[in-house]
């Protein structure tokens, strides 16, 4: 099953737009962060398409950061999150991100070489907010594994 990857697509909104002051501290994270992303172990690609009015369009709303990358497999994602630099900005978040009222991460399954779209993070995103976790669409707390994904039939 070495010809899948875990996809990930997460969203934040920020407290202000990001040339407020108040996202300053942020932004000056966010190269820093991606390095450590790019070079994590696992790690194999990122939406770098910064482009807000698309994601504007697609996700229809203010101040909303959409990150979207692709990794090996589940573990390489989680030591990435939680076992690097990453996490010491990640602890932050309050400072500068409101808290989303819908599930804001999503995982799901996609051949090797293929890279998401916006438009694939936003339907993972609102299957997994209008149905939970499935193979289809998942989080942490499932863990789905590529046979579970294959095999899911989705309604």
């Amino acid at each position: 099953m070495n010809s899948y990857h875990l996809a990930q697509v997460n969203i934040a909104k920020g407290l202000a737009p990001l040339g407020d002051l108040v996202m300053q501290d942020f932004i000056n994270n966010v190269d820093r962060i991606n390095a450590v992303a790019d070079n994590s172990h696992g790690f194999v690609w990122r939406f770098k398409d910064e482009d807000k009015d698309e994601a504007l369009s697609i996700f229809k709303e203010e101040n909303l950061l959409v990150n979207i990358s692709v990794w090996e497999n589940l573990e390489a994602l989680f030591n990435y999150i939680y076992n690097s630099n990453h996490i010491e900005v990640f602890k932050r978040k309050k400072e500068w991100f409101n808290k989303v009222q819908m599930k804001h991460m999503a995982f799901w399954y996609v051949p090797v070489g293929y890279k998401p779209t916006l438009e694939d993070a936003k339907i993972r995103l609102d299957y997994l907010n209008s149905h939970g976790e499935t193979p289809y669409a998942f989080t942490f707390k499932s863990k789905f594994t590529v046979i579970d994904s294959i095999n899911y039939k989705t309604p």
